[in-house]
């Protein structure tokens, strides 16, 4: 058995801010390096365009479709991809992640079959090549079950790092919005056992 899976599995059930601060050092652990990999592809592409083909199309280091936009249907990529790259110059002018989720958003909002997943995922991906990461914690379907759980409400666009317990403010904003959809299940059952495996297989790095 690997260090990391016998460090998950050791895990016991302990005050809430201890319980939450071994959910973060199980993220920085086990996630952490994958998800620093994908985001440095992104971050040294030699050009801002080839960053948004491959960000809008939702393709990984591997050459592959990103998991968490596996089921978005044929022809939707392609058509956000052609938007995106088509607002190169205002993309590139952007100074803030914020004003480029924005802008990603107010560009691909009336595309169908397009989310809100994929356009903080995209949004993220484009902003590594910027220099631009998110300064708060934004709020999509998975993330705002994990942020419920924690007793946010439930139509929340975004929450500020300070609003969050002790034990996740230790993370990058981007970070804790991978834990608190890796860990929905287990903050609401208060129960942070997962596997090493099932950690991995939730993440967005995949």
């Amino acid at each position: 058995m690997s260090k990391s899976r016998k460090l998950v599995q050791s895990r016991k059930k302990v005050n809430a801010p201890t319980t939450l601060r071994a959910i973060a050092r199980a993220y920085t652990e086990q996630i952490r390096p994958l998800a620093e990999d994908e985001l440095n592809w992104f971050r040294f592409q030699p050009d801002l365009g080839k960053t948004i083909k491959f960000a809008g199309l939702a393709i990984n280091s591997k050459g592959k479709r990103y998991s968490h936009q596996r089921r978005i249907r044929k022809g939707v990529l392609p058509q956000a991809e052609y938007l995106l790259t088509s607002n190169l110059k205002a993309i590139r002018q952007c100074t803030s992640f914020g004003e480029l989720f924005a802008l990603i958003n107010s560009l691909l909002n009336s595309v169908d079959g397009i989310g809100e997943l994929y356009i903080y995922d995209t949004a993220l991906r484009i902003g590594a090549n910027l220099n631009l990461l998110p300064e708060k914690i934004y709020l999509h379907t998975g993330t705002r079950e994990g942020a419920r759980a924690l007793g946010f409400g439930g139509k929340l666009a975004y929450i500020e790092v300070s609003d969050l317990p002790n034990g996740l403010q230790e993370l990058e904003p981007h970070e804790i919005e991978d834990v608190l959809c890796i860990f929905k299940d287990n903050l609401k059952q208060m129960k942070f056992d997962l596997p090493n495996q099932e950690i991995r297989r939730r993440s967005w790095c995949d």
